[in-house]
């Protein structure tokens, strides 16, 4: 049955109907305990979502439609390995990497564990080697830099990770990540970098991935030119996290430095894998573990919590009620934390890579919202640019907002002050100012409408102790079980990406086009004139 044709469905659109003008302002009033009805405290994180435009009636709908999907039975699913990713034929075991208990995890009759255990261990092994100075480049120095070359998911989880846990970091270290195939990405970062003291970890799954190798190729050019031609300096300088072996062998690199990791692991799902090495790298071993520590914790609190106590269940069901009822078709996360700077465009793929879809788990086309447009900027920075809008504007935006309790510099009174404008942001979107507040406080009549705030914006408020590894952890997974509680209630594939791969196809066919006689016939009429213009142009 189409979602939208559900008794649960239509009882909230019902109710919608009659809450949908209701003022935060009034819902407060009305309510005296909102606030302790409407926050959670589990797994070290406060959870106040009382500032939604909700009632207790939205959540008892919203968790009746939860219960209608299935949702209980699909987690389920999820973490015993069943293939839900149904046009791939894979199961979703993001989970299993990061296992901390001894329960057994089997994929078609086969415990996966043993695998997942063994390549931790050759991490460990290579990360601590390059940390304490025995892998050495081709002229016998120590390593200092490590280049990441990844994209997607092989390039936005460990950047986002490794930025985020640099408190932690060996600062003898320096991190750098190429991604873009731009060659100004490869380029401006070698150049920052000693070729004999530059490692490069080359994540490509395949490794085939069209940006990866063509950054690869150009790096192990770098390499070779520096090291007067000598082929073998390319096993000193290069590792990979790939399951291709032929290819990674073919590059040059030893493959008993190839990291593996495997099919039932989603790109965008991927840190906790092999993927995650130049960050256990930069943080070591224990700090990664405890990273996964709060993943694995989170994951408990997700199987295992009730639904009307659960963390990122009941943020997935808030999404639902803005995305379907409310029809936003934006939500900002807004990470008050310079450390979180790229978590916002982590999450960006997390999230509309997983639950972009037009056609349900059936194959059946879509006639309702799915996914959001995710959004966002780190601390002040974005007070001083997009409030504006979100405040005054026209347009509905549910924003989240995560903040620290504690920083982990202590700077003066710059911590008071970052979470003094973090809850004075929350307080303003919620209650606003009204023109009657505008005017006792001796504005002019002209300028009244100009300074009225509406209000009533809804925001989630999401508070940890400080940034440790593992709230870090629990936060990725917090959002990772959000989108998968998302993609449930709208029946859609989750963990596929079907949508990637026509933008690929075509660039294959344009690139070919460079080096011929001119456009393929078979382009249409504006492709056929940009193709040609950009190889007439081009400086020979």
């Amino acid at each position: 049955m189409i979602i939208t044709e559900r008794e649960e469905w239509r009882n909230l659109a019902a109710h919608y109907e009659k809450i949908k003008h209701a003022h935060l302002r009034d819902l407060f009033s009305e309510d005296k305990n909102r606030t302790e009805s409407l926050s959670l405290f589990d797994e070290g994180i406060l959870f106040d979502y009382s500032k939604n435009r909700i009632t207790g009636e939205t959540m008892k709908l919203l968790l009746r439609a939860a219960e209608a999907s299935g949702l209980a039975e699909k987690i389920e699913d999820m973490f015993s390995g069943k293939p839900i990713n149904q046009t791939e034929n894979r199961a979703v075991l993001h989970t299993a990497l990061r296992n901390l208990s001894n329960e057994p995890v089997f994929v078609d009759g086969r415990d996966v564990m043993p695998d997942v255990r063994a390549v931790l261990a050759k991490m460990k092994d290579f990360s601590e080697r390059v940390r304490s100075g025995q892998w050495r480049g081709f002229s016998g120095k120590p390593i200092k830099n490590i280049v990441n070359i990844g994209i997607g998911g092989s390039d936005l989880g460990p950047a986002m990770a490794a930025e985020a846990l640099s408190f932690y970091a060996d600062r003898k270290l320096n991190f750098f990540f190429v991604s873009n195939i731009d060659d100004a990405h490869i380029a401006e970062t070698i150049r920052m970098c000693a070729p004999d003291e530059t490692l490069f970890i080359i994540a490509s799954k395949t490794f085939t991935t069209q940006e990866t190798m063509t950054n690869a190729e150009s790096a192990k050019s770098w390499i070779l030119e520096a090291a007067g031609g000598n082929r073998c300096a390319t096993a000193s300088h290069f590792v990979a996290l790939s399951t291709n072996t032929e290819a990674v062998s073919a590059f040059g690199i030893d493959t008993a430095n190839m990291f593996e990791f495997w099919d039932w692991v989603g790109g965008r799902y991927s840190l906790t894998s092999a993927i995650g090495l130049p960050v256990m790298t930069a943080i070591g071993y224990d700090n990664f573990m405890a990273l996964l520590s709060g993943f694995h914790s989170m994951d408990n609190h997700f199987r295992r919590t009730s639904f009307d106590k659960n963390i990122p269940l009941l943020m997935g069901l808030l999404g639902v009620w803005y995305n379907n009822f409310f029809g936003c078709e934006t939500h900002a996360v807004l990470p008050y934390s310079q450390y979180l700077r790229r978590f916002t465009a982590y999450l960006q793929q997390a999230d509309m890579e997983s639950n972009g879809k037009s056609a349900d788990r059936n194959g059946q086309p879509i006639a309702y919202q799915t996914g959001s447009v995710v959004w966002g900027e780190a601390g002040t920075n974005g007070q001083h640019s997009f409030y504006q809008l979100i405040h005054q504007g026209t347009k509905l935006i549910p924003a989240d907002f995560i903040g620290f309790v504690n920083s982990l510099n202590a700077i003066g009174d710059h911590q008071h002050k970052l979470m003094a404008n973090f809850f004075a942001q929350t307080q303003a979107l919620a209650f606003g100012r009204t023109g009657q507040e505008v005017t006792a406080l001796g504005t002019a009549p002209a300028l009244v409408p100009h300074k009225v705030f509406a209000g009533n914006h809804p925001t989630n408020t999401i508070l940890m102790d400080k940034l440790t590894p593992e709230n870090l952890g629990r936060l990725i997974a917090m959002y990772e079980h959000k989108i998968f509680t998302q993609g449930v209630i709208w029946n859609v594939n989750s963990f596929d990406q079907w949508g990637v791969e026509l933008g690929k196809e075509l660039a294959k066919k344009i690139l070919s086009d460079f080096t011929g006689a001119g456009a393929d016939s078979a382009h249409d009429a504006s492709t056929k004139k940009l193709v040609n213009f950009y190889r007439d142009n081009r400086q020979k």
